[in-house]
């Protein structure tokens, strides 16, 4: 595949001149669909048949909303106590669950019924969801 051949615009003659259709530094790939290094051409002045041009512009005009749809408000940072309460639930349920296997806890004579068990998981759980918080 042949790269396409590159082409010098000159700053005077962009804004006034158009494609011309006879120029083979400015034609396209037939394999490929692709254009010069820059682009297609762009149109220069005013419609000829007296249609509207339609801005092209793609950057936000200033005090509008932002194109992602996220709102653009600064977050402050996380109170003290929100890194606490996360290792606070990560170590009560570890030690739940540790205190379980160890036979410990109430109830765990004559096996458990696996409550402790799920309490710990969701304790860990809690430690994790209040982490995705943090700042």
């Amino acid at each position: 595949m042949a790269k396409p051949a590159k082409r010098r615009i000159d700053s005077d003659d962009a804004a006034t001149s158009e494609a011309d259709p006879t120029d083979s530094t400015n034609s396209t790939d037939s394999t490929s669909g692709a254009t010069g290094a820059k682009g297609p051409p762009k149109a220069a002045g005013k419609p000829k048949d007296g249609a509207q041009v339609t801005s092209r512009r793609i950057t936000p005009a200033k005090g509008s909303a932002p194109a992602s749809g996220r709102s653009t408000r600064t977050h402050r940072p996380s109170p003290p106590w929100v890194p606490v309460l996360m290792f606070a639930l990560w170590g009560l349920g570890l030690l739940v669950i540790i205190l379980n296997y160890m036979q410990i806890l109430p109830g765990a004579e004559d096996g458990g019924n696996g409550w402790y068990l799920v309490a710990g998981l969701g304790s860990i759980l809690g430690g994790i969801i209040v982490a995705t918080q943090y700042r």
